[in-house]
């Protein structure tokens, strides 16, 4: 089995037994891990827009402030998470094509009320029971924690007549509510060829979330770490594959960070739309 790249943390090698115990909380918490609800902070090297000036400032002001940090060959998909159409439409009307959310019952009613020409991401977790909701139309998915995932988006995917783009997502935090695999359980998986069975998905880069933190260096540094195993995972098993490509990571308060360590896909939401209301 390969071993982990040098500069990997130890959270790499903690097991996935304790992780999914302590990753065992309830749905709302998992929710305010990854958005959290306090403003958000404002600095020249870290975070964004600040409550007051987001209060101010539309959809269509925000979202154009955001594109001017976001560089050709990195996109920006507008995360909408429970927030209306109107919201939507303003940021689509502005030239906004790709949206992304976290759950997938919300996710297909708006797909069913908006635009089809809108790029939808499923960038939350994603149970098994509820690939089935987003299979006919989502354009990635973000979240494959698990080989079992896999296998259903595979099937569900073949149900529907595609081939379903997806993400893997590692675990590069040192918060253990978030999920993912650790280099050596993707490392094993893609060494055993069972992916190789699932011909209706195709795997296009990587996805992970840093911890939630004030320190700049740590994000920095889980950052560097998640595009080390996108280059180890790439030259080694994806090396012929051009669509394997993507590294998502970087959110409202990091998006900056993340581009200057090598994203290819942001995350934004609450310095797009303002924060979040939680239901």
């Amino acid at each position: 089995m390969p071993s982990a790249p040098l500069g990997l943390r130890s959270v790499f090698e903690r097991s996935r037994e304790e992780r999914q115990k302590r990753a065992k909380c309830s749905s709302s918490e998992v929710e305010k891990e990854i958005f959290p609800s306090n403003p958000l902070r404002y600095s020249p090297t870290f975070g964004n827009f600040g409550a007051e000036k987001q209060s101010v400032m539309s959809v269509k002001e925000n979202l154009s402030e955001i594109r001017n940090d976001v560089p050709a060959g990195v996109k920006l998909i507008a995360v909408s998470k429970t927030k209306p159409n109107e919201a939507i439409m303003e940021c689509y009307e502005a030239g906004q094509r790709v949206f992304g959310e976290n759950k997938p019952q919300e996710l297909t009613q708006k797909w069913n009320d908006l635009p089809k020409d809108i790029e939808w991401h499923m960038i939350g977790h994603l149970q098994t029971n509820k690939v089935k909701y987003i299979a006919p139309f989502v354009s990635l998915i973000h979240s494959v924690d698990s080989p079992k995932l896999l296998a259903v988006i595979d099937k569900e995917a073949a149900k529907n007549g595609r081939v379903i783009d997806c993400l893997f997502q590692m675990h590069i935090a040192q918060e253990e509510t978030k999920f993912g695999f650790d280099y050596n359980e993707l490392a094993e998986f893609l060494e055993s060829g069972a992916i190789d069975e699932f011909k209706n998905v195709r795997m296009v880069g990587v996805m992970g979330m840093a911890t939630f933190t004030d320190d700049v260096e740590q994000v920095r540094g889980e950052f560097h770490d998640l595009k080390e195993i996108f280059i180890k995972i790439k030259q080694k098993y994806y090396a012929s594959e051009p669509s394997f490509k993507e590294v998502s990571m970087g959110m409202s308060d990091d998006f900056r960070i993340a581009i200057e360590e090598g994203s290819t896909m942001v995350r934004v939401g609450s310095a797009i739309f303002g924060e979040r209301v939680y239901l």
